[in-house]
This record gives C-alpha cells, sequence and structure tokens, in this order.
C-alpha cells in the first residue's frame, strides 16, 4: 500500500470517528459545522482513495502489457531459432538421404 493510501485512509477513518460521534453525542447536530465539515472531507476522501485504486489498476495493466510485448518478442525470437534450427536439421537428412539413394543407384 503506498504512503498517500494510508493517509487518506487515516483521515477518512478520524472524519467518520468525528461524524460519528458528533451525530451520537452532539447537541444540536443539524447546525453543526463540524459534521458538515467531516462528511465533506469523508467523501472526499473516499472519492480520492477510488481514483487512487483506479490508477493503481492502470500502472499494473499497463505493466501486464509491457510484459505481454516483451513475452511475445521473446517467443517470436524463440520460434525463429527453432524454425531455423528444423530447416537446418531437414537440410541435413535430405543431403544424407540424397547421398544414400544415390550411392544406392551406383
Amino acid at each position: 500500500m503506498e504512503t498517500r493510501d494510508i493517509i487518506f485512509s487515516v483521515v477518512m477513518v478520524f472524519s467518520a470517528f468525528v461524524l460519528v460521534y458528533k451525530l451520537v453525542y452532539g447537541d444540536s447536530p443539524k447546525d453543526d459545522p463540524v459534521i458538515v465539515m467531516s462528511s465533506v472531507i469523508l467523501i472526499g476522501m473516499l472519492a480520492i482513495l477510488f481514483l487512487s485504486v483506479g490508477e493503481r489498476l492502470r500502472r499494473m495493466e499497463e505493466e501486464i502489457n509491457a510484459k505481454e510485448r516483451s513475452l511475445r518478442v521473446s517467443l517470436q525470437s524463440v520460434e525463429e531459432e527453432v524454425r531455423n534450427k528444423v530447416d537446418a536439421a531437414t537440410r541435413g537428412l535430405n543431403e544424407t538421404r540424397e547421398a544414400i539413394v544415390k550411392r544406392g543407384y551406383r
């Protein structure tokens, strides 16, 4: 977890605590600016936390795409190398077969 996410979570918990405390134990909760500010901070921190999670997911997706591209390039390289080796082995076998066939006809 990143530091900013921890800070956002702590602020949200504190704001929720103040909000609930004032609503439960407060004298007149309808006109109290502390409740209004605590609610605004709580909703703001929730929004920022969701945005942070979305940003982290986007970064993870980019990393996965980069690894997938790298893997695809590596697979193409391996495929090309294997194809070259198989072609060389096939040529060698064909040459050997032709040599055997020529010796058989002589």
